[in-house]
């Protein structure tokens, strides 16, 4: 096992536990201050509060300057840390939380070309709750994004034949096996969704695909914490192992950790970090 793989696998024994906020609310305190540790070794951690239904959630945010300093439009790149009650989560979004951690100790080293806000986001399974509050505070401040990235999920593989279905008609243009991650964007993204994908198929096969009207037209494509962005009219995209359209643990109990592909998912950090610390 390889250093990187090793941080990934540390990282999920720690959060692949029942984390809903209702139903497991000791365990989704425990992964909350778990990232909100792990960030603070990195930077002062920004806390966004919410209100769902009169109780307050918590979004986190590590910021990480530009190599230069200079005050760009920052790039943000999030994953939601619930759960849907009775599942630990290993894939969703386990998986996603764990790349997220990994950033924060990579680029805090290797800072990019533009600023980073990496965010924990809560309430994810609950009509994308954080994020949507998130990106409503973002446009009330009329703040400028170079792009958001949504990680929902990236640790299952399966490399059988047909192990892989899709909205309908899309299964004409992509593979049937299982084994790719997927680039999912607004139509604005195209140049950074060809700009992922020639760097993240070099450790992993990657397919992308641009959702047109705020991804309507195929509402798949609205499952993850981009969509609220692409409501608030920012360039954003999900990067996916495609969840439900190949993972059969997902919302189970049995979406555990021994069921992900720690070698696929190494693999989709890799090309992830390759791809982000080349953005123009």
């Amino acid at each position: 096992m390889n250093n990187l793989q090793s941080r990934l696998s540390t990282y999920l024994e720690k959060i692949v536990i029942e984390r809903n906020p209702y139903y497991a609310s000791a365990g989704h305190l425990f992964a909350r201050e778990y990232i909100r540790s792990h960030f603070a070794k990195f930077g002062e951690v920004l806390t966004h509060e919410f209100d769902v239904n009169g109780n307050q959630h918590q979004n986190l945010i590590l910021q990480i300057a530009a190599k230069d300093g200079k005050q760009r439009s920052p790039l943000i790149i999030g994953a939601h840390y619930d759960t849907v009650p009775a599942c630990v989560g290993a894939d969703d979004n386990g998986s996603g939380v764990a790349v997220l951690l990994e950033l924060a100790e990579y680029l805090s080293a290797n800072p990019l070309k533009y600023p980073v806000h990496l965010i924990a986001f809560d309430m994810e399974e609950y009509g994308l709750s954080g994020s949507h509050a998130y990106a409503k505070k973002l446009k009330g401040d009329r703040q400028k994004l170079r792009l958001m990235i949504s990680l929902e999920m990236l640790g299952y593989c399966d490399r059988n034949p047909n192990s892989q279905s899709y909205p309908a008609g899309l299964d004409r243009f992509y593979p049937n096996t299982g084994d790719f991650i997927g680039l999912i964007g607004n139509i604005s993204t195209i140049p950074d969704l060809l700009h992922l994908q020639r760097h993240m198929k070099s450790t992993v096969p990657c397919e992308w695909l641009p959702a047109g009207w705020r991804g309507l037209a195929i509402p798949d494509t609205r499952r993850s914490d981009h969509a609220p962005f692409w409501d608030a009219g920012y360039k954003a995209l999900m990067i996916t192992d495609t969840a439900n359209m190949r993972n059969p643990h997902y919302h189970k109990s049995s979406d555990r950790l021994e069921t992900l592909d720690l070698e696929f998912l190494t693999n989709v950090c890799q090309g992830l970090i390759a791809g982000i610390t080349s953005l123009q």
